[in-house]
């Protein structure tokens, strides 16, 4: 594995993150056992790992100039969007701040803490030469990335959201294209295989018209922190 440039990259690449106490198994979902204590939160799914896959692509595929994870203000909060859900971006360790319109009847999918290990970003073959991939190594890797977290902190128009440890979820192997000028300083650009992710996401049911507020503060156990407010105005 590489390692200087790992530390620096998996720092980097953490979003937003945690909970206070010991990690629940991806298996136990208390949200949907003892119903769900986050309305307008979509309970833990299939869905939410086939969207952890997409949220990668889509950031991944968009070039640091415009990408919204990388985006200070929000001005680049529409790259790459289509279709029912709207994704969110987290930052690479800043306090950040955007205001961001989005069309009504979008759900919106976002990560508060996750990671991706693979072929295209550093783990294995060919951005770590000599190092074969192998699909129970990576998800190893990318769950023990997610253990042992520190704190999670969530709120939707000033409700605080609970029981955030309910919402991890591991991807299914999926392929990232990586363009020009990518993020992370990824050193190949073309379509790799096999990665997967391990994190904890939300999926919000869409929000009605007008301003709404998302704020995320997260630690990760080695003192990474991230803080983000989004501003949203929710258009008809």
């Amino acid at each position: 594995m590489f390692k200087s440039r790992k530390q620096y990259f998996r720092n980097l690449i953490v979003t937003l993150a945690l909970v206070l106490g010991l990690v629940m198994p991806t298996s136990t979902h208390p949200a949907q056992a003892q119903g769900n204590p986050n309305p307008g939160v979509i309970p833990n799914n299939t869905q939410y790992r086939t969207l952890s896959a997409k949220w990668w692509q889509w950031v991944i595929s968009i070039p640091a100039a415009t990408n919204p994870l990388l985006d200070a203000t929000g001005a680049n909060c529409a790259q790459g969007q289509s279709g029912p859900v709207w994704f969110l971006a987290g930052s690479t360790g800043d306090t950040v701040t955007r205001t961001c319109t989005v069309p009504i009847g979008k759900q919106l999918f976002f990560p508060l803490l996750n990671i991706i290990f693979g072929s295209g970003v550093f783990d294995c073959d060919p951005t770590n030469p000599g190092v074969p991939c192998d699909v129970d190594t990576l998800r190893a890797g990318a769950a023990g990335a997610m253990d042992n977290l520190l704190l999670l902190e969530a709120r939707v128009d000033g409700r605080e959201l609970q029981n955030l440890s309910a919402y991890r979820a591991q991807s299914p192997v999926f392929s990232i294209t990586v363009p020009p000028d990518p993020i992370f300083g990824l050193p190949l650009t073309g379509t790799f295989t096999p990665q997967v992710s391990d994190g904890y996401w939300l999926m919000l049911a869409p929000l009605p018209p007008g301003n709404h507020t998302i704020h995320f503060k997260a630690t990760a156990s080695f003192g990474f922190t991230v803080e983000v407010t989004y501003n949203l105005t929710i258009t008809p």
